[in-house]
């Protein structure tokens, strides 16, 4: 069963695998998240069954990718699925095209170019290098990175401590960001050529083995595939 409780990273990469998609947080009807089959405790403990941990290293292995694709939600997809997703959320124009055409903020494109240039760049450097690292302008970064992360152009690939602390000083890991092209092909992960209606029609056929269908309305509701 998809919703049953899982503990170990390892049967975590397996249900990624079994499900293709895995909301961080309960996101679709009648479906599992990783919160939702992993034990509350375990949670933020900083050891190897806490599930917090797991998003970076699952990324950073190539078992899925990960970012917030969906409704400013966090998402995990398998590498099977990634490059359908992939297919379905991205414009096949390059990043410079989508801009003059007014389909990205300066703002995004300007993370874009940067993270291009300084693939896997730590959220902290990317902040300051792009110019907002003013208090205020914290929205506004995080504006930018939702917006390449809804259509897919980057994925978050793992996570970076925070460099130069005092003996002592503790801070929260940093997420690092690589472009999509980038992190599939570091992880041999082929794109898909068909068409937009060729992708649909995989995903839909996948999740149609597993997913209830009050989930899967949804789901073809979230990535626009009805």
């Amino acid at each position: 069963m998809i919703n049953e409780p899982i503990v170990t990273y390892e049967e975590a990469v397996q249900r990624i695998q079994a499900v293709g998609l895995l909301p961080l947080a309960p996101l679709f009807p009648e479906y599992p998240s990783l919160s939702s089959i992993t034990p509350k405790e375990n949670w933020h403990q900083d050891n190897d069954l806490d599930p917090w941990l797991w998003r970076s290293r699952l990324a950073e292995e190539g078992v899925a990718a990960y970012g917030k694709f969906v409704k400013k939600k966090a998402i995990l997809v398998s590498r099977e699925y990634y490059p359908w997703v992939h297919r379905l959320l991205a414009d096949p124009r390059v990043m410079e095209e989508q801009y003059d055409a007014g389909l990205i903020s300066r703002e995004a494109f300007k993370l874009y170019e940067i993270i291009e240039e300084q693939e896997g760049i730590d959220g902290r450097a990317l902040r300051s290098q792009a110019g907002f690292g003013a208090k205020e302008d914290k929205k506004t970064f995080d504006q930018g990175l939702l917006d390449l992360q809804r259509i897919s152009a980057i994925v978050i690939c793992g996570t970076k401590e925070k460099e130069g602390l005092a003996e002592g000083k503790v801070a929260w890991n940093s997420s690092a960001y690589e472009t999509s092209g980038h992190w599939m092909k570091r992880q041999g992960i082929e794109p898909f050529e068909g068409s937009v209606a060729e992708a649909s029609e995989l995903l839909l056929h996948q999740l149609e083995k597993h997913a209830s269908a009050a989930a899967l309305a949804k789901i073809q509701k979230a990535f626009a595939t009805n």
